[in-house]
């Protein structure tokens, strides 16, 4: 198990793991039929080029644990990135003052988050 720093971006059009963060790490990876161009926040291309590997990964917050894809790419200072679209699905309750994070509205592929 490897513990990682997520950035929770809801610009962000994908969920993305940090390429060198990765690869120290000796995960295996998959190999995509079609390269993904990638964009900055400026609309400029991104240096690392186009994406074209993607891990499957299980990940874990507190009880939280789901099993996701994430698209490998040069991420600067980041070394994750879940985008609108899973906090969208999540619908996190999160006290900004404490900076306590609940994630007890999650889809049902998730693990161990549910408020029965």
């Amino acid at each position: 198990m490897h513990s990682i720093k997520a950035l929770l971006d809801s610009r962000a059009t994908g969920n993305f793991i940090d390429k060198d963060f990765f690869h120290t790490k000796g995960i295996s990876t998959q190999s995509i039929s079609r390269p993904i161009l990638v964009y900055n926040v400026n609309s400029s291309p991104n240096e690392a080029g186009q994406i074209s590997e993607v891990v499957d990964i299980v990940l874990c917050y507190k009880t939280h644990s789901e099993r996701t894809l994430l698209a490998i790419s040069s991420l600067g200072k980041q070394s994750m990135i879940l985008s609108y679209t899973w906090l969208k699905d999540h619908n996190l309750e999160v006290n900004w003052q404490t900076r306590e994070v609940q994630m007890n509205r999650c889809p049902s592929q998730c693990e161990g988050c549910h408020v029965i």
